[in-house]
C-alpha cells in the first residue's frame, strides 16, 4: 500500500486537518523530534488504497544566512557581501532536527522512490472547515517554483544589503560613541523607508510654523428655538483688518434671511470585504492593539477554525464564496443575532465589487465564538472581524441631510443637519452610525432668523500630529513597501531597534537616533530611505512569481545598484558623522569610572547604554561585556592572563551572576573557548574563578552545560549552569561553601565543602562543617532547589539529578546512565 505524506505549517492545523479527512478516525503519536506529531489513518487517493501520514513543520524549515566565516564582522569586509560571500540554507531550528524529521521538496527528491507520476502536490484553502478542506483535496495543485524563486531572491537581497549596511554602520558609529543606547544599528531594505514616513512627519512638526487666522462666528434664533450656530461661507482670512470689516458689514443688520432650504438623501456605504492591511489599521487605530499582535491573534483564530486565513490582499469575494452560510453560522450570537436573521429573512445584500489579486478570500468569520473561548484580545479582533463581515452584506446606510443658507447683511453663512432614515450596516458597526443632531428647525427660503451674536474670532494654524500605525501602514501599502505578511514585522523592527517609540493613541514618535539616521540617509543618498527604489524592486520580484522576470537577472541587478551605493555610502559616511556629533556624545566622555586596564592600567568606562562596554580612553581600545545585566567590580581581582581587573555579570536579583575578564570575553585565551564567555566557562587549569576552579557537575537539563558555583552569591549560595537558565540555589545561610579537590564516586561531580552558621546546622550537635555531593550526599538532599524559568522542584530526589559532568579538568566526564529519570527527579 502508497503512503501519501501530508505537511501543515503548524502541529495544531495538522490534527485539525486530519480530523477533518479522517473523520476523527486518526491515530496519533509523538514524531522522533518531539515536537511535532504524525497522525494516521488509510483512504484513497486518485483511485488507490493508500496510508495517510499526516505532519507539519514548525514555523521555518529553512533560513539563508552566510557560510560560516562570513558571519564574522571582525574579519569581513561588509562589501565582500554583496557578491564574494556564499550563502547556505541552514535549518531555521537545528533542535528540532526539522530536516531529519521531515524532508520535503528538494531536499527530499533524492531519496523519494522514483514514480513517472507527478508526486508532489499542493492544497489550497483559506479557512479550516470540512467543506474547504475537502474541496483543496479534490483540486490539488503543483508547487509554484516562480513564487519560491522570488521569495528566495527577496531573502538574498534583504541578507545581503541589509547585512552589509548593517554591519558597516553599527560597528563605525558605535566605535565612536557612547550614548546611542541601541545594540544594533541596523539597515533594511524595508525598514529604513519604513522609518523614514515616520521621520518624515517629525520634520513637518518641526519646521511648522503656526500662522494666526480670523473667522467670523455668527449664532442666529428663531422664537424660542435654540440659538444656530453658523458657518461663515468664506471659512476664514488671515488678516484682522479685513476680518473686522467683514464683521461690520455682516453688523449692519439685525436679522438673518433665509435664502435657500436644500434637502438631499445620502448614503454611507457599507464597507468592502476585510483584508489583511485594513484589519491591522483598525486593530492599531480602534482596539489599541499593535501590528504585530495583531497577526499573532489572527493567525490563532484561523487555526482554531475561527476565521478564514487571515493573510489576503482580496477585498471581493468569488461568486462560490458561501456567504449565506457563513452567516448562518452568528444566527445565535446574542451581539449581532437580530440583524443576523433579518437578513437570512430579508435576503443578504451583495458585497461591492473590490479588488482580488488572486491569493486568499477576504478576512471572514467561519463559526461561531464567544468571549470565554477566545480570551480578551483574541475575542475583541474575532468580534471585529464578524461585525464586518456582517457589514459587507448588510444595506447601506441612509440619511437625510438638511442645508439652510443665511444672510447677515453683505454676509454669507449656512448649517446644516443630519436625520438618519436607515441605519444599515451601522446597525453591527454602530461606531460608523450618523451621530444624533438636534433637528434643524423648520424655514423655508424668505424667513428671517434674530441675530443673537456676531464676532471676530482668532484662531492659530496646528501642526500635523505624529503618524498613527494605521496612517503608517497607509503609506507603506500605498508606496508598495513590504506585504501584507511583513508590513507587521518592519514597524515592529523599528520600534525594538529604538528608532521609534508608541505614545498614546499608537503614534509612532522617532527617537533621536531613528532622526539622525534618516537625515544621514538623505545627507548621503537619499535613495536609501526613499520608498522608491523599494518598490521599484517589488515590482521586480513581483513579476518573478508571474513567470515574466528570470530570478537571476533581477537578483544581480539589483545587488549591483545596491553595492555601487554602499560603496558610496562608505566614501560619505564623514557627512553623515557630522549630524552624529551634533547628537551622541564621544565615546571617551561616556560613562563612568568601572575597572583598570590590563595594558596601561588606567581605568576603563563603564557605558551603559546598549550595547554596554567598557572603554579605555587612553588605549582607544573598547571591550565588549553581556547585556541584559548588571555589571559591578568584582573585588578588584585580576585575570592572571592579561592584568584585567574582573568585574561580575548578574542577570537578576536571584539569577545568574558569574566574573569575567573584559579582555578575555572578547578574546578568548584558549582554543576550546568562544568569543563571549565568561570565567564560569573559562578553562584555565589554575585560576580561582575558573570553570576548573568552581564546576561541580552535569546540568540536570542542557546537554553541555555545567553547573558552576557563584561565590559571590553567599549567604544565598546559588550554582548555575553556564550554558542555558538552569539556577540551583542551595545551603541557604551556609556560613562558607567551597568546592572540593574531590570527586563524587556515584555521579564524578566535585564534591562541595560546606561550613554552616551554628544556628542553622542540620548537621549533628556540635558539627558545623560537612563536604560531600551536592546531588548524592543525603545531608544536602534537602538543602537544594532548583529554578528554571517558572519551573521549581525543591528538596528530596534532587540528588539523582545531578549526575553527569564534572568539571574541566577531566577532560570529558562520563554521562548519567540514565539522564530522563534524573530530569523527572527534578520536574515531577
Amino acid at each position: 500500500m502508497r503512503t501519501v505524506l501530508m505537511v501543515a505549517e503548524k502541529p495544531s492545523l495538522a490534527l485539525s486537518i486530519a480530523k477533518i479527512l479522517s473523520k476523527g478516525n486518526c491515530t496519533s503519536r509523538k514524531g522522533l523530534n518531539g515536537a511535532c506529531s504524525v497522525h494516521e489513518y488509510p483512504g484513497s487517493f486518485q483511485g488507490q488504497s493508500v496510508r495517510f501520514k499526516m505532519t507539519s513543520v514548525c514555523g521555518h524549515v529553512m533560513s539563508l544566512d552566510f557560510i560560516g566565516k562570513y558571519n564574522n564582522w571582525d574579519k569581513v569586509d561588509p562589501a565582500e557581501l554583496f557578491s564574494k560571500a556564499p550563502t547556505e540554507k541552514k535549518e531555521a531550528n537545528p533542535k528540532l532536527n526539522m530536516v531529519k524529521f521531515l524532508q520535503v521538496l528538494d531536499a527530499i527528491q533524492p531519496v523519494m522512490n522514483r514514480v513517472r507520476e507527478q508526486s508532489v502536490y499542493r492544497a489550497k484553502f483559506s479557512s479550516i472547515t470540512d467543506t474547504d478542506i475537502w474541496n483543496a483535496m479534490d483540486h490539488l495543485g503543483e508547487p509554484n517554483r516562480n513564487e519560491a524563486l522570488s521569495v528566495d531572491a527577496r531573502q538574498e537581497l534583504d541578507l545581503r544589503i541589509g547585512c552589509a549596511f548593517t554591519r558597516f554602520q553599527t560597528k563605525y558609529f558605535q566605535g565612536k560613541y557612547g550614548n546611542l543606547d541601541s545594540t544594533l544599528i541596523s539597515f533594511g531594505p524595508c525598514q529604513t523607508p519604513t522609518l523614514g514616513f515616520c521621520v518624515e512627519r517629525h520634520d513637518k512638526i518641526q519646521s511648522f510654523k503656526p500662522e494666526t487666522y480670523w473667522v467670523i462666528q455668527a449664532k442666529v434664533f428663531k422664537g424660542k428655538d435654540s440659538p444656530l450656530t453658523l458657518d461663515w461661507s468664506r471659512v476664514r482670512v488671515f488678516d484682522r483688518e479685513v476680518g473686522q470689516m467683514f464683521v461690520n458689514l455682516a453688523k449692519t443688520s439685525r436679522v438673518a434671511q433665509v435664502e435657500s432650504v436644500s434637502k438631499k438623501e445620502k448614503v454611507k456605504q457599507r464597507p468592502q470585504a476585510l483584508n489583511t492591511v485594513e484589519m491591522l489599521k483598525v486593530a492599531s487605530s480602534s482596539l489599541g492593539m499593535s501590528p504585530q499582535h495583531t497577526m499573532q491573534i489572527a493567525e490563532r483564530l484561523y487555526i482554531q477554525g475561527y476565521i478564514s486565513y487571515p493573510r489576503t490582499e482580496t477585498t471581493h469575494y468569488p461568486e462560490n464564496f458561501d456567504l449565506k452560510g457563513a452567516l448562518k453560522q452568528q444566527s445565535s450570537n446574542p451581539y449581532w443575532a437580530e440583524e443576523v436573521k433579518a437578513l437570512l429573512s430579508t435576503g443578504l445584500n451583495h458585497p461591492r465589487k473590490g479588488s482580488d489579486v488572486g491569493d486568499h478570500p477576504p478576512i471572514t468569520p467561519m463559526r461561531a465564538a464567544s468571549e470565554g473561548e477566545l480570551g480578551s484580545d483574541g475575542w475583541r479582533l474575532y468580534d471585529y472581524i464578524t461585525r464586518h463581515f456582517i457589514a459587507t452584506v448588510s444595506q447601506d446606510c441612509k440619511y437625510l441631510q438638511t442645508t439652510i443658507d443665511f444672510t447677515i447683511g453683505s454676509e454669507a453663512f449656512s448649517c446644516s443637519g443630519k436625520t438618519l432614515i436607515s441605519a444599515g450596516y451601522t446597525a453591527v458597526m454602530p461606531w460608523q452610525g450618523i451621530p444624533l443632531e438636534e433637528a434643524l428647525p423648520a424655514c423655508e427660503r424668505g424667513d428671517t432668523f434674530t441675530v443673537d451674536e456676531i464676532k471676530l474670532v482668532e484662531k492659530q494654524t496646528s501642526p500635523p500630529d505624529y503618524l498613527t500605525e494605521a496612517e503608517l501602514i497607509t503609506l507603506m501599502e500605498k508606496h508598495g513597501i513590504g506585504t501584507d505578511a511583513s508590513i507587521p514585522v518592519h514597524i515592529n523592527n523599528v520600534c525594538q531597534r529604538n528608532y521609534v517609540t508608541v505614545e498614546n493613541g499608537r503614534k509612532l514618535k522617532p527617537t533621536n537616533l531613528g532622526i539622525v539616521l534618516v537625515h544621514g540617509y538623505y545627507k548621503t543618498d537619499a535613495e536609501l530611505v526613499l520608498p522608491t527604489i523599494r518598490s521599484a524592486v517589488e515590482k521586480q520580484l513581483s513579476l518573478i512569481s508571474l513567470g515574466k522576470a528570470n530570478h537571476q537577472q533581477v537578483l544581480q541587478h539589483t545587488l549591483d545598484i545596491f553595492k555601487r551605493k554602499f560603496h558610496y555610502f562608505v566614501d560619505s559616511i564623514p557627512s553623515m558623522d557630522e549630524l552624529m556629533e551634533v547628537s551622541f556624545s564621544p565615546i571617551a566622555a561616556s560613562g563612568k569610572p568601572l575597572s583598570r586596564c590590563g595594558k596601561c592600567h588606567r581605568f576603563m568606562k563603564y557605558i551603559q547604554a546598549k550595547p554596554s562596554r567598557l572603554h579605555c580612553s587612553h588605549c582607544d581600545e573598547t571591550y565588549s561585556l553581556p547585556q541584559n545585566g548588571a555589571i559591578k567590580l568584582y573585588k578588584e581581582l585580576r585575570c592572571p592572563l592579561d592584568e584585567f581587573e574582573l568585574v561580575l555579570w548578574t542577570s537578576g536579583p536571584r539569577g545568574k551572576s558569574y566574573p569575567l575578564c573584559p579582555y578575555c570575553f572578547s578574546n578568548p585565551p584558549f582554543r576550546d573557548m568562544k568569543k563571549g564567555m565568561g570565567c564560569n566557562e573559562c578553562t584555565h587549569p589554575s585560576c580561582q574563578h575558573s570553570l576548573n576552579s568552581l564546576g561541580i557537575g552535569q546540568c540536570v537539563e542542557c546537554d553541555g552545560g555545567v553547573l558552576v558555583l557563584d561565590p559571590t552569591s553567599g549567604p544565598k549560595w546559588r550554582m548555575a549552569c553556564n550554558t542555558c537558565n538552569v539556577v540551583v540555589h542551595f545551603f541557604e545561610h551556609a556560613h562558607r561553601v567551597q568546592v572540593a579537590q574531590e570527586s563524587c564516586e556515584a555521579c564524578d561531580a566535585s564534591l562541595v565543602a560546606v561550613d554552616f552558621n551554628k544556628t542553622r546546622t542540620p548537621l549533628p550537635a556540635g558539627e558545623t562543617q560537612h563536604t560531600g555531593c551536592v546531588f548524592c550526599d543525603p545531608v544536602f538532599q534537602d538543602l537544594v532547589e532548583l529554578k528554571h524559568a517558572t519551573m521549581r522542584y525543591r528538596g528530596g530526589g534532587a540528588r539523582r539529578g545531578g549526575r553527569g559532568r564534572g568539571r574541566g579538568r577531566r577532560g570529558n566526564p562520563k554521562k548519567p546512565k540514565d539522564k530522563m529519570a534524573a530530569l523527572a527527579a527534578y520536574f515531577v
